[in-house]
């Protein structure tokens, strides 16, 4: 493999940090290459603006417009430029974060706002059938992606019955609207509960199943989700009512349901 790692958390003696560290390990006895993008160490501007894409301030701001203009012209910010070389280079991203207020900090959350811009990440179209390819193919199409998130909540309650909701359900966002958006295929997530409570014993058996994960990762099954342009949805883009049945929200866009979080 040629992994991307993206990690956003603000202390390298973190339980994050060490776990970090042992996964990079685990790829080089692998044999895998691997780049990273260590946001915090980066001191990654998280924030979209003008100066982004040599926009003059002077004129209203439209983001999509003004970002596919200038990566199509060569004029994006060379921080932009830099991480969109890199995610280019691998066929597959490790994106690591703690899981903070049911989501990713924010300086992760900015990375994508500024690295995904449509031209590089999204905004092509079939040329036969004119629809938009995305979820499921696009720009990305033929990376897969994995997310690592630590959480201070016991393993139980990010289940289907725990009172935080399930964590697949959390990472909807993420892992279907950002990831699969773009073509990026995503196998189940890998949970590091009780990170507020780590013991030595803990952290040896978070390491070994992170490096479990890590060496099934190249033959691991992505999670299900539907394609957009395979005729489940509507041309308005909504899925067939025989389809959804019985579920709503978020299970609806599996063709089966994911494989359970293990902590």
């Amino acid at each position: 493999m040629k992994v991307l790692w993206l990690f956003a958390h603000p202390d390298q003696r973190s339980l994050s940090g060490a776990l970090k560290t042992e996964g990079l390990r685990t790829l080089e006895a692998h044999g895998h290459q691997h780049r990273a993008s260590d946001l915090y160490a980066m001191k990654w501007n998280p924030v979209v603006d003008a100066a982004d894409y040599e926009h003059d301030p002077a004129d209203r701001l439209l983001v999509g417009p003004a970002s596919e203009r200038a990566y199509s012209e060569g004029h994006l910010s060379p921080d932009i430029a830099a991480e969109q070389q890199k995610l280019t280079w691998a066929d597959t991203l490790i994106i690591q974060f703690p899981l903070w207020w049911y989501g990713m900090p924010a300086i992760l959350k900015g990375w994508f706002d500024r690295v995904f811009v449509k031209g590089f990440a999204f905004g092509i179209t079939d040329p036969v059938t004119g629809r938009p390819q995305r979820y499921g193919d696009g720009k990305l199409t033929g990376k897969r992606a994995m997310v690592i998130t630590t959480a201070g909540a016991r393993a139980a309650t990010l289940g289907p019955r725990g009172v935080n909701g399930d964590l697949n359900d959390l990472l909807f966002p993420l892992q279907h609207g950002t990831l699969w958006y773009t073509g990026i295929s995503v196998v189940p997530p890998l949970l590091i509960p009780g990170a507020d409570r780590t013991t030595p014993t803990a952290f040896a058996t978070a390491a070994t199943r992170l490096h479990e994960r890590l060496h099934s990762l190249p033959t691991t099954e992505p999670l299900p989700f539907r394609h957009q342009n395979n005729g489940d949805y509507y041309d308005d883009l909504l899925l067939h009512p025989h389809l959804a049945r019985p579920h709503t929200g978020p299970a609806a866009h599996y063709t089966a349901p994911p494989p359970p979080v293990h902590g």
